[in-house]
């Protein structure tokens, strides 16, 4: 019979649980996905979805309630004002367990919690990923020129005499070749 055994207790004391379970829980808010232990991951997805059903409510109660929970402020904000509208027309299964096989020093049973994504915010996050895509490309176009006329600077003040800022050969400096190690460790070159 399994009378009364409500939760896996995960070898800690009830307090120390507690802690780990609101740190669980807080890092899945605020990164959207953690990787944990299978049984961590079980024992989180059950405070998770509770406190995504608090946030869809959205009064002030809930919210306190919330606050107590989540080691955050930050994160409550983001739980109240991104996370619940996600979910608005959801009635729950609000999070994901991935499998992900095991670890390699104790051979523990190792999987990702992550919030279920709808279509709209996969479409709004690869619009979102495109976007960002477009403005390093137009930022890279941007820095060409710059690269040129440092270039062009140094072309002039070689012409003009001046001692050129890259040193070839020996000695070091900036242009110099890196000392490389050969297969004994010492410094060769």
């Amino acid at each position: 019979m399994r009378h009364r055994k409500d939760h896996r207790k995960l070898s800690r004391t009830a307090s120390h649980r507690r802690a780990l379970l609101r740190n669980l829980v807080t890092a899945l808010f605020q990164y959207e996905r953690i990787e944990t232990s299978l049984a961590k991951a079980k024992e989180s997805r059950r405070l998770a979805e509770r406190l995504i059903t608090f946030a869809k409510r959205g009064d002030l109660a809930a919210r306190r309630h919330v606050s107590r929970f989540i080691m955050r402020p930050e994160v409550t904000h983001k739980l109240f004002t991104t996370i619940a509208p996600w979910y608005a027309e959801r009635q729950g299964g609000y999070t994901r367990i991935l499998k992900l096989g095991h670890r390699l020093g104790d051979a523990g049973e190792t999987a990702y919690l992550e919030l279920v994504k709808t279509t709209e915010q996969k479409d709004q996050e690869r619009q979102a990923r495109i976007a960002a895509a477009e403005a390093k490309e137009t930022a890279l176009k941007g820095e060409k020129p710059k690269k040129k006329a440092k270039v062009e600077a140094e072309a002039e003040s070689v012409a003009a005499g001046a001692e050129s800022p890259r040193r070839g050969g020996r000695q070091g400096g900036p242009g110099a070749p890196a000392r490389r190690r050969g297969k004994t460790g010492v410094k060769t070159g």
